[in-house]
């Protein structure tokens, strides 16, 4: 395993970091996470030298958290730094702060963590648990010995990136989603810059876009890469280019299955910064502009939208309609979206009230439910 520098600490982080965000499930049910597996990927991992484990409140709906904490027993949680995040959207008063901080010890049966994010900040998120007094309390709970380092995840613009990592001079991580598709998007390079002016660490979420880099591409993208004299995989493309970036300090992965870990611990091990070559550098912009030509939906499928009120099955919808396009079948995706067996009636797009709760909660601030009507329109039969 590789391993480089965590921003202000004395200490190397593994270039990759486990993500507990898509963990092996049991009848493709989010909230069922097919524990054997899931453990024995964990422990995998970290027997080959990955030293960063990075969970959430909401993760699969709620037992992501237990699982790490199942799966760091036995001697593993001394080998590894563990990350958490206090779910910002949730909180409506600073006594949340501590109800949720006490349930995930619980969850995770530990007595305290080390490194603890706000979660999904955005610049209104950020200004409410500020006035809530979350600095404060943060300060107070790292004098408790109840976590060691405080950092944030972030989706929003730049200005309100820069505004969150001037607000506060010990934070010790910014979480950013970076891939080489979103270089401009969000935080994007001129945050990590940013950020790294001021030492942060730079913890680096959705390398492959929630999965969708590592796939097949479609024709035009695939012809791209079958030029290039060094022949990978397309996660291997996503994840070297940015263990390229030596400002990077570790990238997390969503592992979903034992092949994934082994495959992505591989490429790990085999990155270097600045190993990318001029015209390996230029291949991927190739790459990025045919995909943008054929994705109309830049949905990651975080399911941040989820649940929706009316029960539509939003990130499913959209990755269906978006595959449609870029893969250019419609038959295959008229198939999938009125295939009941894929796609209940009472779950797809026609079932939208526009209530709007979709919209505030989207990293992206994708016009979901004009994208739905567009995919209702295409794909229903």
């Amino acid at each position: 395993m590789k391993y480089r520098r965590f921003g202000k600490l004395n200490w190397e982080v593994s270039a990759l970091g486990f993500g507990a965000m898509r963990l092996p499930t049991i009848d493709d049910n989010k909230s069922t996470i097919d524990e054997p597996e899931a453990i024995e990927m964990i422990r995998y991992a970290i027997d080959h030298g990955v030293n960063y484990l990075d969970t959430g409140y909401p993760y699969h709906q709620g037992n992501s958290e237990k699982l790490v904490g199942k799966a760091l027993k036995d001697g593993y949680r001394d080998k590894i730094k563990l990350a958490t995040k206090l779910p910002a959207r949730f909180v409506e008063s600073a006594q949340d702060f501590n109800r949720y901080f006490n349930e995930q010890l619980e969850r995770l049966q530990m007595e305290k963590i080390d490194f603890y994010l706000l979660h999904g900040l955005n610049g209104q998120r950020w200004r409410m648990m500020r006035d809530f007094g979350i600095l404060k309390w943060a300060e107070e709970k790292m004098e408790q010995g109840k976590f060691d380092y405080f950092g944030f995840s972030f989706h929003d613009d730049y200005q309100a990136f820069k505004e969150i990592v001037d607000a506060y001079d010990n934070w010790a991580l910014a979480q950013i989603q970076y891939n080489y598709m979103d270089v401009y998007f969000q935080a994007g390079r001129r945050g990590i810059e940013y950020a790294v002016n001021k030492n942060l660490a730079i913890v680096v979420m959705e390398p492959l876009r929630g999965g969708r880099l590592s796939k097949q591409p479609p024709p035009s993208v695939g012809r791209i890469l079958d030029t290039a004299p060094h022949k990978r995989t397309p996660a291997e493309w996503g994840l070297l280019w940015i263990w390229n970036q030596p400002e990077v300090s570790v990238t997390l992965s969503g592992m979903s299955t034992m092949e994934q870990v082994k495959e992505n611990i591989t490429t790990a091990d085999n990155s270097v910064p600045g190993m990318l070559t001029s015209e390996e550098l230029f291949l991927i912009n190739e790459v990025r502009d045919a995909y943008n030509k054929l994705n109309p939906v830049p949905c990651t499928g975080c399911k941040y939208c989820m649940p929706c009120p009316n029960n539509v099955e939003i990130p499913q919808i959209l990755q269906i309609y978006n595959e449609a396009i870029m893969y250019e079948d419609l038959p295959g995706g008229q198939l999938r979206y009125n295939n009941p067996d894929m796609l209940k009636e009472e779950f797809r797009a026609d079932q939208c009230v526009e209530c709007g709760v979709c919209l505030e909660a989207c990293p992206q601030k994708i016009s979901i439910i004009e994208w739905l009507k567009k995919a209702q329109e295409l794909l229903k039969q």
